[in-house]
């Protein structure tokens, strides 16, 4: 089977859909459910395309969790309407998960990448494996959803779990991955209001440090 290939946008403006999308990413991550069915619904009143909620949700449980993850899958089930998909497409051997996710972990990592390796198989090798097999691979080289906004959405995600040594990495990454770098300072914004001003303040001075 062939490896379907990751599309990225060069994201140079923050759309509607975009700052919905990073609002819901928030809200799953650290927020009670009564927000993340409110952020669904907003998303859902938006008009943001169901494949990119899904896929979002979806990204969520390495970011969130199971729990999280499940709770969000559930709310967006009854308040969409839309059925799940009878099947999920799979990739046919696990050569090919690895194979995508080194390239897209290249990629978010750029220069750092190989660096990266070396200090997670320092930590344990089974969890460099998992790394770039399951979550490089398997999830986020899914190609629904541009890498560009999965980073933004992976921003989000970090900032509201106060994970500041994830939200490094991945604000480093949003820009390997295209987006402008107005656009990330946007994303941080949108979280207002969703992310405790503290957090999010905290956030905005990595931002500052990251984006010299």
């Amino acid at each position: 089977m062939v490896l379907p290939i990751q599309q990225n946008a060069i994201l140079s403006s923050l759309d509607p859909h975009t700052r919905l999308l990073v609002r819901l990413a928030a809200c799953i991550a650290a927020r009670p459910e009564e927000d993340t069915r409110s952020a669904l619904s907003a998303c859902l009143d938006g008009g943001v395309p169901v494949v990119w909620v899904e896929e979002l949700i979806l990204q969520s449980y390495l970011f969130a969790g199971f729990p999280r993850t499940l709770n969000a899958a559930r709310e967006w089930r009854r308040l969409s309407g839309v059925a799940a998909p009878e099947s999920d497409a799979s990739y046919a051997e696990t050569y090919q998960w690895r194979m995508a996710g080194e390239q897209t972990c290249g990629t978010v990592y750029g220069p750092f990448y190989e660096k990266l390796r070396e200090n997670i198989r320092a930590l344990h090798p089974a969890l460099d494996e998992w790394m770039i097999v399951e979550g490089y691979g398997k999830v986020l080289s899914r190609p629904a959803l541009d890498l560009g906004r999965r980073e933004l959405c992976i921003v989000s995600a970090c900032a509201a779990a106060g994970q500041d040594r994830q939200l490094h990495s991945h604000l480093h990454g949003a820009r390997h991955a295209g987006v402008a770098k107005s656009v990330v300072g946007e994303a941080l914004e949108a979280l207002s209001g969703v992310v405790p001003e503290s957090e999010l303040q905290r956030a905005r001075l990595l931002w500052a440090k990251v984006s010299r």
